[in-house]
C-alpha cells in the first residue's frame, strides 16, 4: 500500500506526480545527483514544539539526511534561524552544511569551517527586549541566538499584539536600518538587518557542490518565503508547510508529511520526476 504524503500540488512546472503521494506518474525520475536540496527546520523537519528547546528530532530522520547527503554529494543543507551550534547539537552527530541565524552564519560544505557573515545583536539591546517582555507578565519565553533574539508567544498567543508592540518599540530607539523585525509563527524574531536566508541560499548556491544543481527548498514561516522566490528563480522547486505562499509548488500538510517523503526520496522509492515543465495536476 502506497504511503500518503498529504501534499498538495499547486504548481508544478516540471514536477510529474500523483498529487496524493507525489509517486512519479510515468517518465523520467529524479535525479539526486542533479539536485541541491535545502531544508528548513522547525515546523518544517521537526515538529513544531512548546519551546524551542523541547523539539525531538527522530532518528530514523538523521538517517533519512546521511543518506540524502550522500547521494546529492553534499549538496544538502539545513536553513533556519537557529544558530549553527544549536543545530549541530540537534541532528549529532551529523554536522551538515547549514545556513544559520538566518543568514548571519553558515558552513558552506558538511564538516567544513563555520563563517560568520554578520556580528551578534548588542547584549544591551537584548536585555532591554527581555526587560520588556517580563513587563508582560508570564507566558513568553525568550531565545537568545546570539546573532538574533526570539520572543516565543506558543504558550500565550493572547499577549501577540502586546508582543510585538513592544518589540516596535523597543526597536525604534535603535539607529535606522540597523536591525529587523521578523514576525512568525507564535514568534517574533529581531535580527541584524542585511542578512536573510534567501540571500545566504542565492549565494551558497554559487558555491561547490551546490553550484548548477537545480535546488528544491522546503520551509513553513513567512522567514521563508523569500527563499521560495530565490529557489524559483534558479528554475527550482519550492514547497510550503501548513500554509500556502504564491511562489511555491506545492504545500506539505505536517513536517511528518515531509519527513516520509524525504525517507522515500533517499530510498529511491516512487522518486517525483522533475523534467517535464508546464505540468500542472492541481484540481
Amino acid at each position: 500500500m502506497g504511503l500518503q504524503m498529504n501534499v498538495e500540488i499547486l504548481d508544478m512546472r516540471g514536477f510529474d506526480s500523483d498529487r496524493a503521494d507525489l509517486q512519479g506518474a510515468g517518465g523520467p525520475h529524479l535525479d539526486l545527483r542533479e539536485c541541491a536540496i535545502l531544508l528548513d527546520i522547525d515546523g518544517t523537519i521537526l515538529d513544531l514544539a512548546p519551546s524551542p528547546q523541547q523539539v525531538l528530532v527522530p532518528a530514523d530522520l538523521r538517517k533519512t539526511l546521511a543518506q540524502l547527503n550522500a547521494k546529492t554529494s553534499g549538496a544538502l543543507a539545513l536553513v533556519s534561524g537557529r544558530a549553527l551550534t544549536d543545530i549541530d547539537l540537534l541532528f549529532a552527530p551529523l554536522e551538515l552544511a547549514a545556513i544559520g541565524g538566518h543568514g548571519a552564519e553558515w558552513r558552506a560544505a558538511a564538516g567544513g569551517e563555520s563563517e560568520m557573515r554578520a556580528k551578534p545583536l548588542d547584549p544591551t539591546f537584548k536585555r532591554k527586549l527581555a526587560a520588556a517582555m517580563s513587563a508582560l507578565g508570564t507566558g513568553v519565553l525568550t531565545e537568545d541566538k546570539g546573532y538574533s533574539f526570539a520572543l516565543h508567544y506558543r504558550l500565550a498567543p493572547e499577549r501577540a499584539d502586546a508582543v510585538r508592540a513592544a518589540v516596535a518599540d523597543v526597536c525604534s530607539s535603535t539607529e535606522p536600518g540597523t536591525v529587523e523585525i521578523l514576525p512568525g509563527k507564535f514568534v517574533v524574531e529581531i535580527k541584524p538587518a542585511g542578512i536573510s536566508k534567501a540571500k545566504a541560499v542565492r549565494e551558497l548556491m554559487q558555491l561547490s557542490p551546490f553550484a548548477k544543481r537545480r535546488p528544491i527548498f522546503i520551509g513553513d514561516d513567512v522567514t521563508d518565503e523569500p527563499v521560495f522566490s530565490v529557489v524559483a528563480g534558479l528554475g527550482g522547486l519550492g514547497f510550503s508547510v501548513g500554509r500556502v505562499d504564491a511562489e511555491v509548488n506545492g504545500r506539505f500538510t505536517q513536517p511528518q508529511s515531509v519527513r516520509a517523503w524525504l525517507a522515500r526520496l533517499a530510498a529511491g522509492i516512487d522518486s517525483p520526476g522533475i523534467d517535464r515543465p508546464g505540468t500542472d495536476k492541481a484540481e
